[in-house]
């Protein structure tokens, strides 16, 4: 079985999580990268419009051959209960037909699910079947915690199984 993990991160909470799912599951992992800056308080303030909007936004790497793998983990940050831009691109850009797909989102609050049905339903319309989502809340943890709090998900979840 072929897994990668597909991840947008601009705090870092995101790759903790995507970084320790890789070493514990033992599968490719890949960063997607918004080329749109985010930086600043405006910016920010402006990427949670993007998000609110569903705005799709250049992204690096701009392709990627998923052909190869069977499960296909994605992961983002919770914007204005939603996915970010980058991880909406990526997920309008792919054809997932066939493939499984494990959602995990990172938050300070929310549970997520909001965003998994928005992210759901985008990738049943590109014929993936989403088999497990997960949300790790990261509100005043350390980076080892939320390592921790990755690792009982894996875990609880039986994530070694897609």
């Amino acid at each position: 079985m072929n897994r990668i993990i597909l991840y947008y991160s601009e705090g870092g909470t995101t790759q903790q999580v995507a970084e320790t799912l890789a070493i514990n599951l033992r599968c490719d992992i890949c960063r997607i990268r918004d080329l749109k800056s985010r930086d600043g308080y405006k910016n920010r303030l402006f990427s949670t419009f993007d998000a609110f909007r569903e705005s799709k936004t250049e992204i690096y790497p701009p392709r990627l051959d998923l052909s190869e793998y069977d499960t296909i983990y994605i992961g983002t940050p919770i914007w204005a209960n939603n996915p970010t831009p980058a991880i909406i691109t990526l997920i309008d850009r792919y054809n997932f037909l066939g493939k499984d797909v494990v959602l995990f989102t990172t938050s300070t609050n929310s549970e997520g699910e909001n965003t998994f049905n928005k992210m759901d339903m985008k990738l049943r319309a590109r014929g993936a079947r989403v088999v497990q989502e997960f949300n790790i809340k990261t509100k005043d943890k350390s980076l080892e915690m939320i390592s921790e709090d990755t690792e009982k998900a894996i875990k609880n979840l039986d994530l070694e199984l897609y």
